[in-house]
């Protein structure tokens, strides 16, 4: 089993390749961490890093050195008995990134390949930089290269105001809006640079399967029960409350079931003035035995939240910033204490669960799609909680559970008039018959978040059929000034922002 903390040894970094002596960048970054700083000369490069790390969490387990071969590893490892058990000596490395160093010297490139974890990690190996985010891109990681410079980190506004020459294009990446010559790094690859030319190559490590498996219903149900409770249990830190976010939905009571199996949890349950679901949450924590709590965020309130939103997720999708409101709010109202959260977020993606659609080939049309599109989205960015100094971690998105609910026949997961049938069916036994069938619901639906946004801009004449147009301006603007520019949200005003966008919809409707 993974030996996890309340939090990872690194939440984040921020690194430097030079082909001379140099620093690592030191812009701003949204997560509320301490910083640790290394330097390390190679033989053909300078590589330094800032480690952002939580109180209580060493540093030091977060990077290694081994040879002429520098790790610096943001995030976390689900399978490390696995790993070991590939290596010669595999019981003599008990951190990620000694785990990971022993991995690159023996696959070179290709141990990222085995990794199954939550992480952004960073590989300088005589003249090479190597960058790689996991399967999902759940820890983002950008780049902004030029020849013997080459500048990384896990959040893109570190980068923004780095004064650096102009670099190489570099094919498959994505560019960053608002900031010339940085890029991200897209999910799922490891970015091979040569530290003097800044010239790279993207290698794929993971995709999602294409293919679809035909299984008995007692079997599909069995494979989806034992790979969420294996990862699920891989999230767990010995001695340490887990917190589960609860809405009462079939996603999040499921981990928080399986969790409970193993240890008393805490569970939390967010609603506002304008809706809530503490009553479906109340019958899953009262059947689970959890101490739970709920709390409610006026509306207003929350939807002063949408700067930090913005800045800790850094995208321009208004749908995603949306489900992401709540979340954010939720986590900005916890104590200060550093916790370590569960949440059932993301099973919708793969299981197709925000489709009605009962015709197989579009459902499954619809899962090919979503998974085709969610990289770059960072929905599941760890700095949406570590913005108030926490880690979150989505069991669904399991690279194992991940290509175990893809690959399964559309049938399983509509079937019998039910939407993710197959999860649903597998949770029987430990979840209330009224859990189990409640119809699903997106956090932003649960809260009235997409209500309350819309009213907000129609409040201030927007007709309706300019509602998401707007939507987008707003959160450009938010993203322009937090991220592009580098504000604080304590220092930027939704309305202001709501103000300037409107002002851009009437000149473009002029």
């Amino acid at each position: 089993m993974a030996h996890l903390g309340t939090l990872p040894p690194a939440l984040g970094f921020l690194a430097a390749a030079h082909a001379g002596g140099g620093r690592a960048p030191e812009g701003p970054v949204a997560t509320r961490a301490l910083r640790a700083e290394i330097g390390e000369a190679l033989s053909v490069q300078a590589f330094s890093a800032t480690v952002l790390h939580g109180p209580g969490a060493d540093p030091g387990r977060a990077w290694t050195r081994a040879g002429d071969t520098v790790v610096v590893v943001a995030g976390e490892f689900y399978n490390q008995d696995e790993l070991r058990s590939v290596l010669p000596d595999g019981d003599a490395h008990d951190g990620d990134a000694g785990l990971l160093a022993a991995l690159f010297d023996r696959y070179d490139l290709h141990a990222f390949r085995l990794v199954n974890g939550r992480f952004a990690a960073v590989v300088a190996s005589g003249a090479r930089l190597c960058a790689a985010t996991d399967h999902a891109g759940s820890v983002p990681l950008y780049l902004r290269p030029a020849p013997g410079d080459i500048h990384i980190a896990t959040e893109a506004k570190a980068l923004a105001t780095q004064a650096m020459p102009k670099g190489p294009s570099l094919p498959g990446t994505r560019r960053v809006p608002g900031l010339p010559g940085v890029h991200q790094v897209p999910a799922g690859t490891v970015l091979e640079l040569a530290v003097d030319s800044a010239g790279g190559t993207l290698h794929r490590t993971w995709q999602p399967p294409s293919a679809r498996r035909i299984l008995h219903e007692d079997e599909a149900r069995r494979a989806v029960r034992s790979a969420l409770e294996l990862a699920v249990g891989r999230r767990l830190a010995a001695g340490v409350k887990p917190l589960a976010v609860l809405s009462g939905g079939i996603d999040s009571s499921a981990v928080a079931a399986l969790a409970a199996a193993r240890g008393p949890i805490d569970s939390l349950s967010m609603g506002t003035d304008l809706s809530d679901e503490f009553p479906h949450a109340q019958v899953v924590a009262k059947h689970l035995a959890t101490d739970h709590s709920e709390l409610v965020i006026p509306m207003d309130e929350l939807l002063r939240q949408l700067p930090y939103t913005v800045w800790a997720a850094e995208t321009l999708d208004a749908d995603i910033i949306e489900y992401l409101l709540p979340l954010v709010s939720l986590y900005r109202r916890l104590p200060d204490t550093p916790r370590r959260i569960l949440t059932g977020y993301g099973a919708d993606i793969p299981l197709a669960g925000m489709h009605r659609e009962d015709r197989l080939p579009q459902l499954d049309s619809a899962v090919a799609h979503d998974m085709a599109t969610f990289d770059g989205l960072n929905e599941m960015s760890p700095v949406l909680a570590a913005v108030h100094g926490h880690w979150t971690s989505h069991p669904y998105w399991d690279r194992d559970v991940l290509d175990l609910l893809v690959g399964l026949e559309a049938g399983l997961k509509r079937r019998y008039g039910r939407d993710k049938w197959v999860l649903r069916s597998a949770m029987t036994d430990l979840l209330p018959e009224e859990t189990v069938a409640r119809p699903k619901l997106g956090v932003h639906e649960g809260s009235g978040v997409s209500v309350a946004f819309t009213r907000l801009l129609s409040d201030n004449g927007v007709p309706d059929r300019d509602i998401a147009t707007a939507k987008a301006l707003v959160v450009r603007e938010l993203f322009d000034r937090t991220v592009v520019d580098g504000g604080h949200p304590d220092h930027v005003s939704t309305e202001g922002a709501i103000r300037t966008a409107l002002h851009r919809l009437r000149q473009g409707a002029a």
